[in-house]
This record gives structure tokens, C-alpha cells and sequence, in this order.
């Protein structure tokens, strides 16, 4: 029931009811915050068969091809049903054949998990695993190559949400035809945020999903193929509902009708993201808005004392903070005073050291950054920790400093 704007009550068994706030933003690496008006797309009602419906899931895919700079005689776009994962393993389980052999360029827990998926799936794979700070070489992955001719297929990720890391896919990719190897990229939190020309870097396959930098919600990923590609993995594939190949043949067949069951108002959803996304000024002007919060989130941040666990990749998605050295935080605490206030953050997701992490992607503007670190200096006055951390105890001065940190930007 509804007590306030945007706040609900709710009773946990039969204890005292609990206000909960509904009205905050996301500082996350996706979901994200939308527009209203995104959201209000999902008001409406539509049947997976209907002409209109299949319209709209052709327009999609073809806006997808612009987006990725692709021809549409060469490459195509796939609609595939559940979250990004879903998308990554339809694309390993599908295109690499028996016979065939999968490099897999890993430094985070997304790169992991394609491991695991190949495990699971049983595919013949071979990791050449870095560092979490550190990106994949070309010019190793080039060795390798040289090494073992059984590859025939290279994957990496290319925003590395687990860090903030943003790899070289361009380079590896051209690493990757040289050598004859179908390309694989996870771009799930960089493609809409980052540009990326797909045909001219030589990626065959490019995974991304409806909830990230195009800012709709979840509920399907997405695959951009090489055409020719894809038509040779026909036969490949080890599971019914994620062949690539099969979803592929049924849209073109079908005019745009899915196999099975779509997630029809995310899709409608998207398709509104699609169009605000070009409103706003296509990939460009949205990758400026992103870099923007990114580096005022970053230098803000730091004269409050936090530093970053990367020092060199940091890519414009989310951004990793570590700790005041000697400075005791209670993470869970901190997450509850700020969400309060208007702003969930994200919690560390390294195993080796006492992190978070902040996403600056979604409808996030100069503003919000402002407003979530003043109450990071807020939280860090109220718990005793300012002083230590920014080296003053007056809220108005350490606003002040990290005022002129970002304007110095």
C-alpha cells in the first residue's frame, strides 16, 4: 500500500511495518536507472505474433546494427530470451563446434565465468588468465596462437565490471584474424557507453544485453554476428533454447517472431531506449555523458581520501574504490545511509583486498555525482571518519575541495 510518493510499507511476518524508500537512483554497472518514460512503455500489452510486435523487433535489430557500425549484408542481430549470461553461452555453445577450440583471455570473474560455461557445456578451451588489474597482451595472445593451431576461436571481455577495467579488444581482435580465429566479445556494460566499430576491428560476434549503456531494462541480451559466421554454426549448437543459429533463422523466417516466449514489454522497453538513445545524440554524446561522471566521480571521490584499485585501464562504466588506508568502514552501514539519501552503491566484488564500487552509467548526470559524494561526506562526518580520510572535519570543506578537484577537470 502506498503511504508517500514513491515509498511502499511493508511487514515483515508480524513485526513493526517498515517504510521503504523507492526513490533512489542506481550507481550500478546494470540494472540501471531509466526514464519514466522507458518504464512507461511497459504499460502496454502485446502478443508475440502481432505484425506490429514483430515490427518493432525488427526496428531493434537493425538499430543494433547501426549502433555497431555493421553492414547489414554482412552482419546480423539476434534477440535472445534472459539476462546477459544467457547471451555469452548461447554464443560458446553455439558457434564452437566439437572439433573446435576456444581461447578464453580472462582478468575478472566474467571472463570466469565464460570458463565455467565452457566446462559445463563440455568445450574445449585453453585460459590465458592476467591479473585483475592488468589487461590480456596481444602480443601474448598472438604467441599463443602460434603455439597451438587447434584454436580456432578467441573470447574476452571488454568492460570487466569486476574492476572497472576496460580491455584492448581492437588489438587482440586483429591478433585473432591474423591467425584465421573467430572472434568472441563480451561488450554486456560497454556497447551503447563505448564505441565500437565492429566490421572494421574484425569482432564476429559481440554480446551485450537490453540493460545496460542502451538503458532499458532486463529481460533479453542481445548478439550483433558475423552472418557468414553464424550461418557455418548451424549444427553446432548443445542446447534447444540458446542455438544461436536457430533463434537467428526463426526471426528471418518469421519476420521478427521468436522461437518461444519473448519478453514483450522489455522489449517495447528497449525499443523506447533505442529511440531516446538517438534523441540524445547516439553513442557519442552518451559515451561523453558517461566519461563525465567518471572522471568527476573519480577525482571527487579522491579528496575525500578513496583511491582506486586501477591505475591505469579504468574504463568509463563503473569505477572500484578502495578504502582510507588505516581507516575501519562499515560497507553495510555506509550502503544503508546512502540509499537512504537517495543512492544505491555497489559492493566490492575482488577477494583480495576491502572494496566498492560505483557505476556511473544509466540516466546518471554531473549532478547525481555531485549529490552522492556529498553524502559520502555526509556518512563519513557523521561516523567520526572525515577527518581522518579528507583531512578536515568540516563538511562545507571537504564539499569545497572536492568542488575544485572537479572543476580542475
Amino acid at each position: 500500500m502506498h503511504s508517500a510518493p514513491h515509498l511502499y510499507t511493508a511487514t515483515i511476518k508480524k513485526g513493526t511495518p517498515i517504510i521503504m524508500n523507492r526513490d533512489y537512483k542506481l550507481l550500478t554497472p546494470g540494472p540501471l536507472t531509466t526514464t519514466r518514460t522507458v518504464k512507461e512503455e511497459m504499460l502496454f500489452d502485446h502478443c508475440t505474433w502481432d505484425d506490429d510486435y514483430k515490427a518493432i523487433t525488427q526496428k531493434i535489430r537493425t538499430d543494433l546494427l547501426e549502433l555497431a557500425h555493421c553492414d547489414p549484408s554482412e552482419y546480423t542481430a539476434v534477440l535472445m530470451q534472459g539476462s546477459g549470461t544467457f547471451g555469452v553461452e548461447s554464443v560458446l555453445t553455439s558457434v564452437i563446434g566439437a572439433d573446435e577450440k576456444v581461447l578464453l583471455c580472462t582478468n575478472g570473474a566474467y571472463g570466469d565465468r565464460q570458463v565455467k560455461i565452457c566446462e559445463h557445456a563440455g568445450i574445449d578451451y585453453v585460459q590465458y588468465a592476467e591479473s585483475y588489474d592488468r589487461i590480456p597482451d596481444a602480443a601474448h595472445v598472438a604467441e599463443i596462437l602460434d603455439n597451438d593451431p587447434s584454436i580456432t576461436h578467441v573470447s574476452m571481455i571488454h568492460s570487466e565490471t569486476t574492476s572497472g577495467l576496460l580491455n584492448d579488444i581492437e588489438s587482440v581482435a586483429r591478433v585473432a584474424k591474423a591467425h584465421g580465429c573467430t572472434f568472441i566479445v563480451d561488450a554486456m556494460s560497454s556497447f551503447g557507453g563505448v564505441d565500437i566499430p565492429m566490421a572494421d576491428w574484425g569482432i564476429d560476434f559481440l554480446v551485450s544485453s537490453a540493460n545496460k549503456c542502451i538503458q532499458g531494462v532486463p529481460g533479453f541480451s542481445f548478439i550483433i554476428c558475423n552472418t557468414a559466421k553464424l550461418e557455418a554454426s548451424r549444427g553446432k549448437a548443445r542446447s534447444l533454447s540458446l542455438d544461436l543459429w536457430d533463434q537467428w533463422n526463426t526471426l528471418e523466417k518469421d519476420g521478427g517472431k521468436w522461437r518461444y516466449t519473448s519478453p514483450t514489454h522489455v522489449v517495447l522497453a528497449f525499443n523506447r531506449a533505442l529511440d531516446e538513445m538517438k534523441a540524445e545524440g547516439g553513442i557519442p554524446a552518451r559515451s561523453a555523458r558517461y566519461d563525465t561522471n567518471n572522471r568527476m566521480l573519480i577525482a571527487r571521490m579522491k579528496a575525500l581520501g578513496f583511491g582506486t584499485f586501477l591505475k591505469e585501464h579504468q574504463g568509463p562504466i563503473i569505477t572500484t574504490f578502495t578504502y582510507p588506508e588505516g581507516v575501519s568502514f562499515d560497507f553495510a552501514d555506509m550502503y544503508a545511509f546512502i540509499k537512504e539519501r537517495g543512492y544505491a552503491i555497489y559492493p566490492g566484488k575482488l577477494t583480495d583486498e576491502e572494496t566498492f564500487r560505483l557505476g556511473n552509467i544509466g540516466e546518471i548526470y554531473p549532478d547525481d555525482i555531485r549529490r552522492v559524494t556529498e553524502l559520502f561526506a555526509m556518512y563519513m562526518a557523521e561516523r567520526g571518519l572525515l577527518g581522518p580520510c579528507a583531512g578536515t572535519t568540516d563538511i562545507a570543506a571537504a564539499i569545497e575541495a572536492m568542488d575544485e578537484a572537479s572543476a580542475a577537470l
